[in-house]
């Protein structure tokens, strides 16, 4: 049987008639990965919150470098994305994979405190962004695999929910420690390593190591199957439905850049002094903890691909917020949109690509979609550092704010079209 992903997403909508009658629950799985993320982010959000302004205050560095920078922290972790979702779909079984990511990002928090310059500091980042690259996927397979289908994005939005806790909490305790002992980084980075020795030890010890594809019989028995399964080759990943939920990740996230230029363009008007930069980390987050699990629960019910097209206007409009500046009101509406986007776009993408993938391949679907927007953001990122230097942080912003405003009525006529797809089957 032939779908288009219109027909996909609305005879999924339709099941939005057995979500009204099958109550929500959070699996004990899903919490647990919560809370292995909310740690998590407590040690990177801690590092992040900081990086900006060091980068372009304390050592100096141009704006392109930044963006560079910022690009980089992105796709660096692409690297390994599709690889691990790939084997964790021939293991079958995610979470060793998801504890070595874990593990190397622990060990990078290490390398910060002994890293001494900013080649070093650099290296150690990126290794932290492989041990993420490596993790992502094989994390989001087993929500998945944990979740009522008919509540899937609804299940991603209270992970990314509990994991947004974490990246409020890093900034707020980098905020501290820095009053405390002004200039201190070796004390955030010594804060940033206990939280990820918190977050590795509560993998290893409270999520279940199961298998992500069962044989249905031995599943309505409780137990695991020996049989194999399967695997779809990559280039099915394109084919169809999900080749066009890639396709249109991709392009617009060429527009989405960084949320450092955000953060450095609502600086730039002299609103706040510069100690209180860390805190707009934690003002986009309490924003994006508001309204994760409300939008993933409206994604559900509605339409998860038009959720994620409409959740760039929210962008778009942050990037006009952070071009005009110059009052208390557009700052916190800034970074409302930047927390609004990121709860329509972040677990809801995760959803959309996973229940779109072919059988036996949920995480490297998930890690293919990941990859193409961590891709697009470092040339979104290095580039929109270019306009920022010729141009000035506001036309940047606002230049950026009207391709991505042109850009969203494209991509919901690619996702939302109800014209057929003769092209591939659906396999769900």
């Amino acid at each position: 049987m032939y779908l288009s992903l219109s027909d996909w997403t609305s005879r999924k909508a339709s099941g939005a008639d057995r979500a009204k009658t099958v109550a929500f629950k959070a699996s004990p799985t899903v919490i647990a990965l919560g809370i292995v993320s909310m740690l998590t982010d407590i040690s990177s959000e801690s590092v992040a919150a900081v990086l900006p302004l060091y980068i372009t205050g304390a050592l100096g560095l141009s704006m392109v470098a930044y963006g560079f920078f910022e690009g980089m922290n992105q796709s660096i972790s692409s690297v390994v994305r599709i690889a691990a979702g790939y084997a964790a779909d021939r293991s079958n079984k995610p979470k060793p994979i998801a504890v070595a990511g874990y593990g190397l990002s622990m060990a990078a928090r290490i390398g910060l405190l002994f890293a001494t310059g900013f080649g070093g500091i650099l290296a150690v980042i990126g290794l932290d962004r492989i041990g993420k690259g490596i993790r992502t996927a094989p994390r989001d397979a087993m929500i998945q695999q944990a979740s009522q289908p008919e509540h899937l994005a609804r299940s991603f939005g209270v992970h990314r929910l509990l994991d947004t806790v974490g990246a409020t909490i890093g900034p707020l305790l980098s905020f501290v420690v820095l009053m405390l002992v002004p200039g201190d980084y070796r004390m955030v980075f010594v804060v940033s390593l206990a939280a990820a020795v918190l977050g590795v030890a509560v993998l290893a010890l409270l999520v279940p190591n199961r298998k992500l594809v069962q044989d249905e019989v031995a599943e309505d028995r409780g137990e695991e199957s020996s049989r194999s399964v399967p695997r779809p080759k990559f280039r099915e990943l394109l084919r169809g439905p999900l080749g066009k939920v890639l396709l249109t990740a991709g392009f617009l996230g060429l527009l989405t850049i960084g949320d450092g230029f955000v953060y450095l363009a609502l600086m730039e008007h002299g609103q706040l002094d510069a100690m209180w930069f860390p805190l707009l980390f934690v003002g986009a987050n309490l924003f994006f903890l508001s309204f994760a699990v409300p939008l993933g629960r409206i994604a559900d019910k509605t339409s998860r691909a038009g959720v994620f097209v409409l959740g760039h206007l929210a962008l778009a409009l942050a990037y006009v917020c952070a071009g005009a500046g110059g009052s208390l009101l557009f700052l916190i509406c800034a970074l409302a949109l930047l927390g609004t986007f990121y709860a329509a776009t972040d677990g809801v993408l995760a959803a959309l690509a996973g229940q779109l993938a072919p059988h036996g391949a949920t995480s490297t679907a998930i890690g293919a979609a990941q990859t193409v927007v961590a891709v697009a953001r470092l040339f979104a990122s290095t580039g929109f550092g270019v306009l920022w230097i010729f141009l000035g942080s506001t036309n940047a912003m606002l230049i950026a704010a009207a391709l991505l405003l042109l850009l969203v009525p494209v991509a919901w006529r690619l996702l939302l079209s109800k014209r057929k797809e003769p092209e591939s089957t659906l396999t769900s």
